[in-house]
Order: structure tokens, then sequence, then C-alpha cells
């Protein structure tokens, strides 16, 4: 019997990454984005190159009073003054001197010439400025990206100048899938914030009710908030349980796109995440990065942490105050022990609740285009496990029902007991012809399928050397799948016959 493990902090206070890639689950930035506040602050613009026209918006739109100084300006640059939305611009045209970058916040040469923008950089850097010399990466302390305006919404977007026009393309795609509507929520927000503040010491509460009002606008993007919407939000947080409590979330058979919205609203509320080794690492990167993730490590075979303290422990959390989601690899009320959980919960007054999943069979099911029910050939579907508690087949599965040609069985956990499992089937009354396939990694990108008849699938199985948690299916519906197999053969590595 193997030594049971015990739960292990993966992210402690949001400094290790899940894929221990760096701090707070992030990868290596290429650039720090940032975001400077301009308003009301003195900004220089020196030259007259063809970036020189729209650098001056972008100051003043952000509420910077910009001082120009080009001895023969363009046509475009002297309509500036005129076609600003915010701030202000002073046109002077003449050569700049030290002297005019004094008091400067931001400095910007747009100069033709490389000495000249060398020359005004080094001015500009001396009396402490932020500096950018347009179209001279190499000259610049800050460097712009695409940018999405939502203000007081504002996304960046750099590339680090490798891709400017695929820049350009992101940005074009977040302004389709942001609202307009979202300026007058931030906006609102902006207003509120103090109120919400006075209103809820605690930072629990405060974020309680900064997430109803998020959800609120997604609802409705399209209109402005209004009294009435602060009035409800208030209410509600108010009205809401105190106190921790636990949330069993499905995290899916493994591809990340097939979490459901509540899961990954339920992600984003959680204080504490216990998860198992066949949750998907990208999954946790869903989950606010102050949320502690602690791995219960629970795999078939394998070491793994007791039951007992997994519901101790989620116990323990909840009593505390925290909000604990136990995710779960697909659904977790289909043979996740779920059930030993909410058990737990509710026997320590603890509120519990569940988010299901796409479960494993489905997830599998869907990726081979295979329906798993079938008006001709299977009418009825059943899931059962190929593992008793010590590990061995279970001695009460109904061989009467896994014979039936009628139905498709999709047999959870069967690797280890596979063979035993299709040769007593096959001795109960199963067709030895009966279509069946091994999926290895369902729904990530390295599954694998082994596909055979009943009477054959272990051998190929074992030959294939596949690894990975897998799902076995059997019945005449999938018989669909030789199309489809033949098409996926010439795939290599996909799948194996």
């Amino acid at each position: 019997m193997s030594t049971p493990r015990q739960p292990r902090e993966t992210r402690p206070a949001g400094t290790e990454s899940t894929r221990g890639s760096g701090p707070a689950g992030l990868e290596p930035l290429a650039v720090l984005p940032v975001f400077v506040p301009l308003q009301g602050k003195r900004a220089v613009l020196a030259g007259s190159n063809g970036g020189a026209p729209w650098k001056v918006k972008l100051l003043a739109a952000a509420g910077a009073h910009v001082d120009v100084y080009a001895p023969e300006p363009s046509e475009e640059l002297c309509a500036v003054p005129g076609e600003i939305v915010a701030g202000s611009v002073t046109l002077h045209t003449r050569q700049w001197h030290a002297d005019d970058l004094t008091g400067a916040a931001f400095c910007i040469g747009a100069m033709e010439d490389e000495d000249d923008c060398i020359a005004f950089v080094a001015a500009a850097r001396k009396t402490g400025a932020i500096v950018n010399a347009v179209d001279r990466p190499h000259l610049c302390d800050v460097k712009f990206g695409a940018i999405v305006n939502r203000s007081p919404m504002v996304v960046g977007i750099s590339t680090e100048g490798a891709a400017p026009v695929f820049g350009q393309t992101v940005r074009a795609r977040i302004e389709g899938m942001l609202p307009r509507g979202f300026k007058a929520w931030i906006g609102a927000a902006r207003d509120w914030r103090e109120e919400v503040t006075g209103r809820f010491h605690g930072f629990s509460d405060r974020r309680a009710f900064w997430e109803r009002f998020t959800d609120r606008a997604f609802a409705e993007p399209d209109r402005a908030p209004t009294a009435t919407d602060l009035a409800e939000l208030l209410g509600e947080t108010e009205a809401a349980p105190k106190g921790g409590a636990v949330t069993l979330v499905g995290a899916g058979p493994g591809d990340a796109e097939l979490l459901t919205l509540k899961a990954l609203r339920a992600l984003r509320n959680a204080d504490v995440i216990l998860y198992d080794d066949l949750v998907a690492p990208e999954i946790l990167d869903y989950a606010r990065r102050e949320a502690r993730t602690m791995l219960v490590g629970k795999t078939g075979h394998g070491p793994s942490c007791r039951q007992d303290d997994i519901n101790a422990l989620m116990v323990q959390l909840a009593k505390s105050g925290k909000q604990v989601v136990r995710l779960k690899s697909g659904d977790p009320l289909v043979f996740g022990r779920a059930g030993e959980e909410i058990d737990a919960c509710r026997a320590a007054n603890i509120p519990v609740s569940v988010v299901p999943g796409i479960s494993a069979a489905q997830g599998a099911a869907a990726s081979l285009c295979v329906s798993l029910t079938n008006r001709d050939a299977a009418r009825r579907l059943q899931y059962v496990t190929g593992h008793d508690r010590r590990g061995a087949l279970p001695e009460d599965l109904n061989w009467g029902a896994l014979a039936d040609p009628s139905v498709t069985t999709v047999v959870y956990m069967p690797k280890k007991t596979l063979r035993v499992l299709l040769e007593r089937a096959v001795a109960e009354g199963l067709a030895p012809t009966t279509p069946a396939l091994l999926v290895f990694n369902a729904t990530r990108p390295n599954q694998q399928v082994v596909e055979a008849d009943a009477a054959d699938l272990a051998d190929r199985v074992e030959a294939s050397g596949h690894e990975g948690p897998a799902l076995l299916m059997v019945g005449e519906a999938l018989r669909r799948l030789g199309a489809r197999a033949a098409i996926a053969a010439i795939e290599p590595g996909k799948l194996a016959i």
C-alpha cells in the first residue's frame, strides 16, 4: 500500500505559481505594463516627424498640458490644438532649449535626426522626466502600445515592437469584446467607491460588493447604472450570509475552455482552492492572484491524500471564515467522492454547494464526435467504476447490464482492471466484437485513443504504451466511430488502431 500524501500549498500568499513559472502565476514579462497619470501635469514634445501629431493627442487626452516645440511643424501637427478632447496643447514654432524641459513629467522626442533625438533624450532625463522617442525604441524609457479606450478603463497592448500589426489586430478584437457601456459602469465604480468603503470595513465584504457590481455590469453593459443599482447592491451585500463556505467545483476533463461560467465565478471568489492532480494547471490561472492553492493529490492507484484529511482541511478553512473551492476533475458528482465531502461539511454546519462540470465521459465523447446514445443501437447509458476501495475489480458489478447490447457503458478509472473487466464481461455475455475504446487524457492536447473490439482492446492498450488518466467506452453506438478513425489515422499520435 502506498504512503499517504499530505495536502501541500502550491501558491502560498501569491508567491509561487501553480505552473512554477514565477510569482503569482506570471510568465516572464518582456515589458512591465504600467499606467502613468498625467492629469494637470506638463508634457513636452520636440520635433515634427510623422508620429508627432498622434503622440501629442495621446498626451492631451490623458489630461496633460503639452508644449510642442517644432521650427517647421507639419500641417497635421498645426491642426492638433484644435482637435484635442482634453488637456491643452501649445505650439511653439522654434527649436527646443534645455530650459523648456524643466518641470515636465513626460517628454517625447520626435526628430528625424538621430543625434538631435539623442541630445533631447539626455536633456530630458536630467530633469527626471519619463522619456519616449518616436520610432527609436533603444532611446525610450517607456513605449506606447495599442490602446483600447473605455476610460476610465484603459487596456494597453504591447508586442515589444515585434509585431505592431498583430498588436493592432488584437486591439480591434478586444474593442469588439468590451461594450462601450462599460465606461459608464467604471465611472459609477469611481463615484461609489468612497461610499462602499465607508459602509463595508472588511475586505471580504467590499470584494463581495464589487463582485456583484461586476456581474451586473456584464449582464447589462449597455445601460448606465443608477442610484437604484447602488442601493440594491449595498442591500444584497449586507443581507448575504457571513462566514466561510465550501463549494465543490467541476473543472471538466482537462480543456480549460470547458469550464462553466459558474465555475469561473467560484474560482474568482475563492480564498483557498484545494485541487487534485488531474486538474489541468491552466485552470488554476483563472483564480484570483491572492487565492491560496493547495494540492490535495487524489490520483488513481498512486500516493494520495487521505479523504479524511481533505475533509478536515476543508472544514477547518471554512470555519476560519474562508471561501473554499474544492476543485475536482470532471464533474464532482460523478465518481468524485463528493458525497463524503458534502457530508463532512454538513456535519460541521458549514454551508456547501456544488458547481457541476463537464464530465470526463462527455468531454471524451465530444472530442471524438461520437454520440453515446443512438436510437437504433443504444437506448441506455451507464457509468461504472473500474475499481473498488481496494483497487480491485468491484465484486458487485451488474454483469447482465454490462453485457446488454443496447447499452453504452463508460468505465471510470479502468486501467488497472481493464483486462479482467473485459474478459469477465465477454464471459457474462458481452459480444466479443462489441466496439470498445480507451481514451487517455480526454480533451487535452495529448489526448490518445486506442480502439478495438472488446476482446482485443486490453492487448492493444498494453502495446500502445500510452499513459495518463483514462476512460473506457464500450457499446454498439461507438461503431459509428469507424469513419472518423480512418480520417484521424493520418494524424500521427491521435489514434491507435
